[in-house]
């Protein structure tokens, strides 16, 4: 059974297959085509952490595909609170055709997969984000910055820092990566990325100066500083990221004709600057819709492996 549970699962031929489909997929919409590629089916929707363009993204995107999506909050069920996971993966995996995750503990999805009898996509988990680079890729794509890229992530070093270094290393592109010192990317994560980019030929660079990680870069990311069950942390980390913000000085430095990405939602002057956010080289709103093409071009994908099996 094929999972998406983080983008080292896959090899780059997959991945690329993956968001050209939904590229495709993209332009029968956009034509007005209508095609039921997952007729009937029904996708679980399991949220542990809130989130606008994940909910809005998967269930319109099942809609659009013929099939139905179920919302289940953690109000609704008893993942993990009360019932084993192991017991919630398998009656609720008997009962729909895929299943997408949105929690906190990576593991959890990884124990969910484990017992489930149909595939099982990470809407986010607190190590990574993998569906958001699906989008943020397909972005880049559309825009003409997938060749030979060269990408600056500055901020904190979390689950969609961790994303873009399984995607740069696989792909072989050239990452560059600024956050505060003690905030840097998981270190198991990254020796992980080094072991993969060795063979892909990726460029990974790791540097506490943001304007050495956007200098000359074509493309330009960053996220909130301070994530879903860090709000407690958010005044330090206002501090200590300080020097940290993409705005209009720092992007002068990057390539002219470079885009800026953010997953959203951005906390405008904190770690983005209203300019950039709203500036001639920000794609952030082309790049949330694309959540919704990504993922339908992903649920079709696991969905024909699914079928092979």
């Amino acid at each position: 059974m094929r999972h998406f549970l983080t983008l080292k699962d896959f090899t780059k031929e997959e991945i690329l297959e993956i968001i050209t489909l939904g590229i495709a997929i993209k332009k029968e919409l956009k034509s007005g085509i209508s095609t039921p590629y997952m007729q009937r089916q029904t996708l679980a929707m399991i949220f542990e952490k809130s989130s606008t363009r994940t909910r809005v993204s998967f269930e319109t995107g099942i809609f659009q595909l013929g099939g139905h999506g179920l919302f289940l909050s953690n109000r609704d069920i008893h993942l993990g609170r009360g019932e084993p996971v192991k017991d919630t993966a398998r009656v609720i995996s008997s009962m729909c055709d895929m299943v997408m995750i949105r929690t906190f503990e990576h593991s959890k999805l990884e124990e969910f997969a484990a017992y489930s009898q149909v595939p099982v996509i990470n809407g986010l988990t607190d190590s990574y984000h993998p569906v958001q680079l699906l989008a943020d890729y397909m972005t880049m794509m559309e825009h003409h910055h997938a060749d030979n890229p060269v990408v600056a992530y500055i901020g904190d070093g979390n689950n969609m820092t961790h994303s873009w270094l399984m995607l740069a290393a696989i792909l072989g592109f050239e990452l560059r990566i600024a956050t505060p010192k003690g905030y840097e990317a998981n270190a198991d994560i990254i020796a992980y990325a080094n072991a993969l980019a060795q063979k892909s030929g990726a460029l990974l660079t790791f540097t506490h100066d943001p304007k050495l990680a956007v200098k000359g870069a074509t493309v330009v990311t960053t996220d909130t500083w301070a994530s879903m069950g860090q709000e407690g942390e958010k005044e330090e980390r206002l501090k200590i990221f300080e020097g940290f913000m993409v705005n209009d000085t720092l992007m002068a430095t990057a390539r002219d004709d470079a885009i800026f990405l953010h997953c959203l939602p951005a906390y405008r002057n904190q770690e983005v600057s209203e300019s950039v956010l709203e500036g001639r080289q920000s794609v952030v709103f082309a790049e949330a819709e694309n959540r919704l093409h990504a993922q339908k071009g992903l649920m079709v994908w696991l969905d024909k492996q699914r079928k092979l099996q």
